[in-house]
């Protein structure tokens, strides 16, 4: 489902891909059943991309990890919680356009 420059992450590597990294993270928590998650992919396909080397795009699957969502509050999705030097910046919950991403992101790179 994720672009070759979209990080697939678990409950068992968050901490070290997403808390422990240098650069920002966006994680995209999702399901495979969830349409506007769906919906999101290409745009995190496209967003990994255009933000390759200066962000770190990842996807956690909700429900094959349970304890990383439940930790962060994710109660909806698609969510996708900016992450800078191991804590949430910012987030959006639901699909959104590619901008309001970019918008995200651009104030931490």
């Amino acid at each position: 489902m994720a672009g070759d420059k979209v990080l697939n992450v678990t409950d068992a590597d968050f901490e070290e891909k997403v808390l422990k990294t240098d650069k920002p993270v966006l994680v995209d928590f999702w399901a495979a059943w969830c349409g506007p998650c769906r919906m999101m992919g290409p745009v995190i396909d496209e967003v990994a991309a255009a933000y390759d080397g200066k962000v770190i795009v990842a996807k956690m699957n909700v429900d094959d990890n349970p304890q990383t969502p439940a930790k962060y509050g994710v109660r909806g999705i698609p969510n996708l919680k900016l992450f800078q030097n191991g804590q949430v910046v910012d987030e959006v919950v639901g699909a959104v356009p590619r901008q309001k991403l970019e918008e995200m992101l651009n104030r931490v790179v």
